[in-house]
C-alpha cells in the first residue's frame, strides 16, 4: 500500500494534473484526480465529462492536464474512453503501438449516476479495460446545485429546496457502487479524500484490474455544501466515521471493508456544519434526522454482513 511520503514524491515528480486550474478553494476533486493519476507509473490517457473538473481545468488556451486528455459531453465519458481503449488494442494488435497504457475517465455524480449511467453500464457490460472515477459531490454543482440521484435524503438543493412543506430531498441516494458491482466487473470501490492512502491503494488496484474498474469517491463541495474550504478533508473523515460514507471495495464479487471507525459517531456530527442540512436542525424536522440516522445504521449493518464482519 502506498504511503503518504511516497504519494507526495509521486505528486512532485510527475504530477500529470498540474496547478493553475480554477477549481474552487477547498474543492476535493483536484485531490482525487492527482491521487488517482499518481497511483500508476504507466502512461495514462484520460477523458473527462463536462462538469466542474472539465470547465475549470481547461480554460483555453490553458490546461492542467499533462497527459493526453479528451473532453467528452456530459453523458458519454465512459463511451469516449472505451473508444480510445478499443483503438489502442487494435493498433497494438497491428504492431503499430508497443508498451502498456492505462485509460481513465473522470465524471461527477450528475454525469455518472444520472445522464451518464447508460454509457457507463454499456462500457462495463462490453468489458473494456479502463478505470472510471466518479468524483461524487452529491449534486449538479457545475450548474447551480440541482439535486442528482446522489443527493442525500434531506439535503437542500435548488431543484428540491427545503421549505415549510418539504424538508429537502425526499428520497435516498442511489447506490452506484452496488449497481456497478451487479455488472460482475473485476473491481469496484468506494473511497474518500479523507484517507489518501486508502484512495491511492484502491486506484492502483483499479488500474491493474483486467477489465472495467469503477471508483466512487467522496468529493466535498464547500461552495454549495456551505462548508469552510479548510474543512474539506475533515468533512470526509466525519462522513467515514459516521458511516454516512463507508470505505470498502468489491474485488471479483468479494466485499471487503477498508475502514471501520474505532467509535462510530452520530450522523448529525457530519451534518451540522453544512448549510445544505441546516434546515433539518430547526424544531419540527427531528423526524428527518431520525430517519437518516436509522437508514445509515441499517446500511452499515448490511455492509458489515456483506464484508463478513461481525
Amino acid at each position: 500500500m502506498m504511503q503518504i511520503k511516497e504519494l507526495a514524491e509521486r505528486f512532485s515528480k510527475n504530477p500529470k494534473f498540474t496547478s493553475g486550474h480554477r477549481m474552487c478553494g477547498g474543492c476535493a476533486t483536484p485531490i482525487i484526480v492527482k491521487s488517482v493519476l499518481a497511483s500508476t507509473d504507466k502512461p495514462v490517457v484520460a477523458a473527462t465529462a463536462t462538469g466542474c473538473l472539465e470547465v475549470a481545468s481547461t480554460i483555453y488556451p490553458y490546461s492542467s492536464w499533462d497527459i493526453p486528455w479528451i473532453h467528452s459531453a456530459f453523458e458519454n465519458a465512459a463511451s469516449t474512453i472505451s473508444g480510445v481503449e478499443a483503438a489502442y488494442k487494435a493498433l497494438k494488435k497491428r504492431g503499430k503501438l508497443k508498451g502498456e497504457m492505462k485509460f481513465v475517465a473522470f465524471a461527477g455524480d450528475g454525469g455518472t449516476y444520472d445522464i451518464g449511467l447508460q454509457a457507463l453500464s454499456g462500457a462495463m457490460e462490453r468489458g473494456h479495460d479502463f478505470v472510471y472515477v466518479c468524483y461524487d459531490n452529491e449534486a449538479y454543482m457545475n450548474t447551480g446545485g440541482q439535486r442528482s440521484s446522489a443527493t442525500p435524503l434531506g439535503a437542500n438543493a435548488t431543484t428540491e429546496p427545503a421549505g415549510s412543506v418539504i424538508p429537502g430531498k425526499e428520497r435516498w441516494r442511489k447506490d452506484l457502487v452496488k449497481i456497478c458491482a451487479a455488472h460482475n466487473i473485476p473491481y469496484v470501490a468506494q473511497a474518500s479524500v479523507g484517507n489518501l492512502v486508502d484512495l491511492t491503494s484502491k486506484a492502483a488496484k483499479a488500474f491493474e484490474a483486467e477489465g472495467p474498474a469503477v471508483m466512487v469517491v467522496f468529493s466535498t463541495c464547500p461552495i454549495l455544501w456551505g462548508t469552510k474550504p479548510e474543512a474539506t478533508v475533515q468533512m470526509a473523515k466525519l462522513a467515514a466515521d459516521s458511516c454516512f460514507w463507508p470505505l470498502y471495495e468489491i474485488e471479483n464479487g468479494d466485499y471487503k471493508l477498508s475502514y471501520r471507525p474505532a467509535k462510530k459517531i452520530p450522523v448529525v456530527e457530519f451534518m451540522k456544519s453544512q448549510r445544505r442540512f441546516r434546515h433539518l436542525f430547526i424544531p419540527g424536522n427531528e423526524h428527518v434526522l431520525k430517519e437518516i440516522q436509522e437508514g445509515v445504521d441499517a446500511e452499515w449493518e448490511k455492509l458489515l454482513k456483506l464484508c463478513g464482519e461481525k
